[in-house]
């Protein structure tokens, strides 16, 4: 190695006084800020809206992972959220962890990517370590990213690295950002290097891969086999209804085996920021290489169906009771992705009570954890636990949040669809339940 860039590389290892520069501030950029500032670490978070950062400065937190006093120790340590790019100057390390959602088609949508690398375009100086977090292709780090810190006049491996490190953020999960391992793949063998070292200073664990395209590859590896999973587990509740099995027993007794199993559950569809997503990154690169991904496009064919094949599974309890879907009081109950989350982004019993209204149903909806704020922006009624429920026909459970009480909506509505097996978890017996 050239002496200059291995003096570089050892003053980046030995600085103490250390900051760490977040380019966007929302559920992967807030936690991984809030990991640096509990380190010791000096903490530079921009994010474009103005109204984020204002909120940020106030002490409230806008991501469920976050809470105010945690915000707060980390103002109080000295960390500093911002609008202003040119802020990040002061940073040893920048951290790309801005949202890569899909375009109209299902093709990679890099312009929230693009738009950060500019900003590290016009930063970036010497000594300074570039690393992608935002979910995506294998490739872009080299093609988007080496690029711009070219462009901003800074030699790989002599005076600037790069590496791709993917975000493994669970909203609402046990483990915190500092207790699960990181993926690190550098562009190249020194910037693997620095880059371990810089996550280091924070995470428990870093795994380094030889390549920032293997840590890309692994991060869709992992949620394409949740969802090519979730769409088999999915179809197998739909056999097993025709078959008049219970679908829960089943998994309840393949579950008994020590090992070669996995139980994954059946859902009305899934939901979230990464495993209806992340998947077809994956299929848009293999496209390009002319390679069919014939269990990714199948399980997002099972999965995507599921939302109207829930519905269909509505219909039918309803019209069992001599009642149509048009014009039927129906409540749903749960609209959150996931349990124990306000998050409702690509939430698949959002699509399935859509499709009930599409069919003409009066849909009103409880969720204790999204709020009643957020459900009347999804243009439903609101209803709230307490509430008389009496005047519904079905109760859709579609998310089941721990802090529910399902005995209770059991005991008011004449019909509840249980889309989750939550009631049979929960050990609650009730007559008028339907399972999926």
């Amino acid at each position: 190695m050239h002496s200059d860039a291995l003096a570089a590389r050892e003053r980046f290892f030995a600085n103490d006084y250390w900051v760490g520069g977040v380019i966007g501030l929302g559920y992967v950029g807030l936690p991984l800020a809030m990991s640096l500032s509990e380190a010791g670490l000096g903490v530079i978070g921009l994010d474009s809206s103005s109204e984020r950062i204002e909120q940020l400065n106030s002490g409230h937190s806008p991501v469920d992972d976050v809470d105010d006093d945690r915000l707060r120790a980390a103002l109080d340590r000295g960390a500093i959220f911002t609008d202003v790019e040119k802020e990040l100057v002061d940073a040893h390390a920048l951290f790309v962890c801005v949202p890569s959602p899909l375009g109209r088609n299902r093709e990679p949508d890099l312009s929230y990517i693009r738009k950060a690398v500019a900003t590290v375009e016009e930063v970036a100086g010497p000594g300074m370590l570039i690393a992608l977090e935002s979910t995506t292709y294998p490739g872009t780090t080299e093609d988007i990213v080496v690029p711009a810190v070219e462009a901003a006049g800074l030699t790989i491996d002599e005076d600037a690295w790069v590496a791709f490190s993917p975000e493994r953020v669970s909203p609402g999960g046990p483990f915190g950002q500092s207790q699960i391992p990181k993926l690190v793949g550098g562009v190249t063998e020194s910037s693997t290097e620095v880059a371990s070292a810089a996550y280091r200073r924070f995470v428990d664990t870093v795994h380094s891969v030889s390549s920032s395209r293997v840590a890309e590859m692994a991060k869709l590896l992992e949620n394409t086999y949740r969802a090519v999973n979730i769409g088999l587990i999915n179809e197998m509740a739909q056999l097993a209804h025709e078959l008049d099995i219970d679908i829960w027993e089943v998994i309840d007794s393949a579950s008994t085996k020590p090992f070669g199993f996995q139980a994954f559950y059946p859902g009305p569809g899934a939901g979230g920021h990464c495993i209806p997503l992340d998947p077809q990154f994956l299929a848009w690169r293999a496209r390009e290489a002319n390679f069919a991904t014939r269990f990714i496009d199948l399980a997002e064919q099972v999965n995507s169906r599921m939302p109207a094949y829930t519905a269909d599974r509505i219909a039918r309890v309803l019209n069992s009771a001599g009642l149509p879907v048009f014009g039927t009081s129906i409540l749903g109950v749960g609209i959150a992705y996931k349990p124990d989350v306000a998050d409702d982004r690509e939430s698949a019993s959002l699509a399935v009570l859509d499709e009930l209204a599409r069919r003409g149903a009066n849909i009103s909806v409880l969720d204790p954890v999204v709020g009643r704020a957020r459900i009347r922006e999804r243009d439903f009624a609101a209803v709230d636990q307490g509430d008389d429920l009496t005047g519904f026909a079905v109760a859709a459970v579609l998310t089941d949040h721990t802090d529910l009480d399902l005995g209770a909506i059991a005991g008011a509505v004449p019909l509840v669809f249980d889309a989750r097996g939550a009631y049979r978890r929960r050990g609650i017996s009730a007559a008028n339940v339907v399972v999926l």
